[in-house]
């Protein structure tokens, strides 16, 4: 199974082949926004028009399948929180407006979850036993802090998941040809993951370069998922696909991850 580039008109995103409920890792590519923002922006950034945002929502809406009214944000601060959510705690399209968290996980039917990217790491979980869904954004912190096993263990907490069931995709991120960082990045892995991270990790020229996407893996692995889908794509290498943060630092729209409950099939 692989993570395979869909596309709609102008309208591109990506799909995980194990997870057989809509959802998708957003690009910038099939929208209606401007300048900076173009195309296809998903979050409420630097000025960026809120009529905009909604029809972009709209867009990915048609193509999914989901209700936007029901369509719950993450207010991200690299943190390691989980939220269990229903449709009752959707407080609009703007992410500035919902309670701290990293991560969303439910099992309602009709419920969506979305999570913000532009470099970061988008993971999205799949239980096909309960129908519970989970999406996680993973920075580098909130990656040393296992945000990615935490999300595995809310769905199993909450809705009773088999983290053996569950499927997990890992969206585009930076990749580890781009990610370069200084020795507090690494040292943080190390730390979380011992050993295992070594592997991970690469030094060039007093520089490291840290494999995100493996390392979330890792993580995933260690809560008992053994079902996981890797995205090969870079935000930076491929910028005219994906907004990088490295690049245009706020000047910028952002992307994400989508995944929409359906609950149990009959």
């Amino acid at each position: 199974m692989s993570i395979t580039i869909q596309k709609n008109g102008t309208l591109e995103y990506l799909i995980a082949e194990g997870i057989a409920v809509p959802h998708a890792f957003t690009t910038r590519l099939g929208g209606v926004s401007t300048g900076q923002f173009a195309s296809l922006n998903i979050g409420l950034h630097s000025g960026e028009k809120a009529e905009n945002v909604a029809k972009n929502l709209q867009i990915l809406a048609d193509e999914l399948g989901f209700d936007p009214k029901k369509l719950i944000c993450t207010r991200q601060t690299h943190s390691d929180i989980v939220r269990a959510v229903t449709a009752a705690d959707y407080l609009g399209l703007d992410h500035h407006d919902y309670p701290e968290c990293d991560a969303l996980v439910t099992a309602q039917p009709g419920v969506a979850l979305k999570v913000f990217t532009a470099d970061c790491t988008p993971i999205l979980l799949y239980d096909p036993v309960t129908g519970a869904v989970g999406a996680a954004h993973a920075g580098w912190r909130g990656t040393a802090a296992d945000i990615a096993g935490k999300t595995v263990r809310a769905m199993e907490a909450h809705f009773g998941a088999k983290p053996g069931d569950i499927r997990a995709a890992i969206g585009p991120n930076i990749g580890m040809c781009c990610f370069e960082t200084d020795a507090d990045v690494p040292e943080a892995m190390l730390a979380a993951l011992g050993e295992t991270a070594r592997k991970h990790i690469r030094t060039k020229n007093e520089k490291y370069y840290v494999n995100l996407k493996a390392i979330n893996a890792e993580f995933l692995r260690r809560a008992g998922v053994t079902h996981i889908e890797i995205s090969d794509a870079c935000t930076k290498c491929q910028n005219q696909r994906f907004w990088s943060h490295r690049i245009t630092g706020a000047k910028r729209g952002s992307q994400g991850a989508i995944i929409v409950c359906k609950g149990v099939s009959p």
